[in-house]
């Protein structure tokens, strides 16, 4: 079977690693560009398209925060995004993840498991263009567009759409943050705090963006979708 290959850009200021990176897949099936700067990183990222981002924070010019929140503001694009850093505090990850990043790996790292990541997070969902509703809302897969009846409208990027749409697969069901876990990342054996950042950034995405959370905690089980019918909001 062929596996088509995939385009990573990696974003590194530290020749060292990007070298040890660039020589560990260099037999794989990847695709990759290389940018040591932040502007750099802007340039290859408004002029090409890639699977997967390796994005270190710290670097000259612009931080992997700001760009990050570029891709995803400005340039608009969803392609998954791993920061890897030597920043390694709750808050750190906090910042990363309210930016737009889709994974977090704190340096040292072992190289074999920012391929697994890597992996994880260009996994194809199966092709489905279908629009999945429930109730009052409705997923678009295929344009990431979540949507509160014809109130309001919004669209999703990255872990956020991947969330979403695993909620909406389950409904009337709960998933387990293992079962959660695994489908967005393909492991269950993520942080627990990890995936809490996520939901509580995707929380108030659809809180801003459409006036009502729909992503209910179920206490000591997982989280499972909540429509404004069930809630009583029906505004």
């Amino acid at each position: 079977m062929n596996i088509p290959s995939l385009a990573i850009l990696i974003v590194e200021d530290q020749v060292a690693l990007a070298e040890n990176l660039f020589e560990f897949f260099e037999d794989t099936h990847y695709e990759l560009d290389f940018a040591a700067d932040g502007l750099t990183a802007l340039h290859l990222l408004a002029t090409n398209d890639y699977d997967v981002i390796v994005l270190d924070i710290m670097l000259p010019g612009l931080s992997g925060y700001e760009i990050c929140r570029r891709v995803r503001q400005d340039l608009k694009k969803n392609t998954p995004i791993i920061m890897v850093t030597a920043k390694g505090t709750l808050p750190d990850k906090e910042e990363g993840f309210g930016v737009g990043a889709d994974d977090y790996l704190v340096k040292p790292f072992d190289l074999r498991e920012l391929q697994l990541r890597i992996e994880a997070l260009s996994r194809r969902q199966f092709a489905n263009d279908s629009v999945k509703k429930v109730g009052s809302l409705s997923f678009d897969p295929g344009r990431l567009m979540l949507r509160y009846g014809d109130i309001a409208s919004v669209e999703l990027s990255g872990i956020a759409a991947k969330i979403i749409e695993s909620l909406f697969d389950a409904y009337p069901k709960y998933l387990s943050h293992e079962v959660l876990c695994e489908q967005i990342w393909g492991s269950p054996d993520i942080e627990t705090q990890t995936l809490r950042t996520h939901i509580y950034n995707l929380r108030q995405i659809l809180q801003k963006s459409l006036g009502f959370n729909f992503v209910k905690t179920m206490h000591g089980r997982g989280y499972r979708l909540q429509t404004p019918e069930e809630s009583g909001n029906t505004e």
